[in-house]
């Protein structure tokens, strides 16, 4: 008989799913969890399982197209069921979430071999153009790895660039699944917001000092301290005096939304583009917690393996643009959040300290704001007293705030 699998409610308000990518063909042989198919929401990426053995008999969505929440996406032949058409919205393997099955475990392919890969490495194997099937995993269980993949790539021999005229002078990338989802929002957030920038110097020299101390402990704790760590713990007693700046605009009823809570975003940069996870209830956290869940959730990130509820509800944004962090950048809001901060590379410049010009460690931080709901007077109040802090942060990591 075949059995129709529809696109799944994923809950949180998700009304349709982008079909990204099919894992399995007519023709196929599946098998019961097996994932087919992964859908693309506004939340996060997730795998459809097979919620029956059997043989795929159709595919009635393709890769790209936006469907509906109920809509039929495919039919599986199961044998020794009675005929007539059946439907079933199968269970969601969300990421990091307990699947019936591996997530990483695709369809088998023509070979018979079974080919294990997360959806990003399959994404990265075809940006470069790389077979997976021909390429060995050195992965747990031989899972492809995004390493194997750019290593296979290197392998690939080399073909001379098109010149212009041929028809192979251009190659065109469907934008889809995240990147896709990365495009609406940003358009989204530049069509509704009233974006301005406001970027402020910061002296590092006493954070980096303070991290150096604290280096020995964190590492015996396993913890990876960063810079960014600091910033996040010095931005809640200035969100608390703002509050204006952890809110949002609710365009429907003209109202301004005041969080009591501050769920800090941290825009992460993975092979599928930017994702945002979120430290929630920052404030309740100490600086060395917040070290770790900065870590865990940038690698829960990169390797796709993040809850949806790890994607969702923040109230204020912090970009980090790394050790090339340039001088200055003008961050985008992340909708309907109304205020992002971003910070630079941290280096040593000459300073004048006390009439002398002195070596410190510092950085520009880029504090974007929608203008509809912080004035820039605010904004600027609000970026100093980070700095404030970051300048003098012996004044308030105590031990306790430590952790």
């Amino acid at each position: 008989m075949a059995f129709e699998v529809k696109l799944p409610d994923i809950g949180e308000g998700v009304a349709e799913g982008e079909i990204v990518r099919w894992m399995v063909q007519a023709g196929d042989a599946v098998k019961e969890h097996q994932p087919m198919v992964e859908v693309m929401t506004d939340k996060a990426s997730v795998e459809i399982p097979a919620p029956r053995t059997g043989t795929i008999a159709a595919i009635h969505a393709k890769e790209g197209e936006v469907v509906p929440v109920g809509t039929v996406i495919v039919s599986i032949d199961v044998e020794g069921e009675s005929s007539g058409p059946r439907s079933s919205a199968p269970a969601v393997a969300h990421p990091g979430a307990s699947a019936p099955a591996p997530a990483a475990v695709a369809a088998p392919p023509a070979s018979g071999t079974r080919v294990r890969a997360t959806p990003a490495v399959r994404q990265l194997a075809q940006k470069l153009g790389v077979a997976l099937e021909a390429v060995t995993g050195t992965g747990p269980e031989g899972a492809i790895t995004a390493d194997d993949v750019k290593n296979a790539s290197n392998e690939a021999p080399t073909q001379a660039l098109p010149r212009m005229g041929d028809e192979a002078s251009e190659t065109r990338v469907p934008l889809r699944g995240l990147r896709r989802k990365i495009a609406e929002h940003m358009r989204r957030s530049l069509d509704t917001a009233a974006h301005f920038t406001f970027v402020a110097e910061c002296d590092m020299t006493a954070v980096v000092e303070h991290r150096e101390w604290l280096q020995p402990r964190a590492r015996k704790a396993g913890v990876t301290l960063t810079y960014l760590s600091y910033l996040v713990m010095a931005l809640i007693e200035p969100i608390r005096k703002y509050p204006l700046v952890n809110a949002s605009l609710d365009d429907a009823t003209s109202e301004v939304v005041l969080k009591r809570q501050i769920h800090m975003g941290i825009a992460t940069a993975t092979e599928e583009g930017l994702m945002v996870p979120v430290i929630h209830d920052a404030d309740r956290r100490t600086l060395l917690e917040i070290a770790v869940e900065i870590h865990r959730l940038a690698r829960g990130a990169r390797e796709g393996k993040l809850e949806l509820r790890e994607l969702q509800g923040g109230t204020f944004t912090v970009t980090s643009t790394g050790a090339r962090g340039g001088l200055l950048a003008t961050p985008i809001l992340h909708h309907p959040q109304v205020a992002i901060l971003g910070v630079h590379e941290v280096k040593k410049k000459p300073a004048v300290v006390d009439n002398q010009i002195v070596a410190r460690d510092m950085t520009n931080l880029s504090l974007s704001l929608d203008h509809r709901v912080v004035d820039g007077a605010v904004g600027a109040d609000f970026l100093y007293a980070v700095i404030a802090r970051l300048q003098h942060p012996e004044a308030w990591l105590t031990p306790e705030a430590i952790g």
